[in-house]
């Protein structure tokens, strides 16, 4: 089973978080763009761009922030985190 942490902070403080789960057959990479827009979805947000740096990170520690850089729309958070919790 696939699961991902979303987590949104603000002032070094964890605001809201939610686990989304995938039990398809999809390639991983599907699960992650799946899981992050069910996190997008239900925090309301608009989606974030995958910026290199946040590649590089995901794929090194399969956790990535996304600052107010990786937005078009002003959010009123520090960032949003994502982190695959099992695979």
């Amino acid at each position: 089973m696939f699961r991902l942490w979303g987590k949104e902070f603000k002032d070094n403080r964890m605001v809201r978080d939610t686990v989304i789960c995938d039990d398809s057959d999809d390639t991983r990479t599907h699960k992650v763009f799946h899981a992050l827009d069910a996190v997008c979805y239900e925090f309301d947000l608009s989606k974030p761009i995958w910026l290199d740096a946040a590649v590089d990170e995901f794929r090194r520690h399969a956790k990535v922030r996304f600052t107010q850089d990786h937005f078009v729309d002003t959010i009123d958070f520090d960032y949003l985190e994502i982190q695959v919790i099992e695979e």
